[in-house]
């Protein structure tokens, strides 16, 4: 679980944009770059290198 004040205050390193968190996938999305960052033990990897690409499907939702 991210803390809500730790995710107000994050945001995407390559588009500045603010991220949403999926509890079921453990994973910091931005939309707005199409990556998914991993959360690990309750801390964000907020690497680029270690981000997954969202599907097309993933950012139309």
């Amino acid at each position: 679980m991210i803390d809500k004040k730790l995710l107000a205050i994050l945001v995407c390193p390559v588009s500045k944009a603010p991220l949403d968190y999926d509890q079921k996938k453990q994973e910091l999305v931005c939309k707005a770059s199409g990556l998914a960052y991993p959360v690990r033990d309750g801390i964000p990897v907020m690497l680029e290198s270690e981000a997954r690409h969202l599907s097309e499907e993933e950012k139309q939702a």
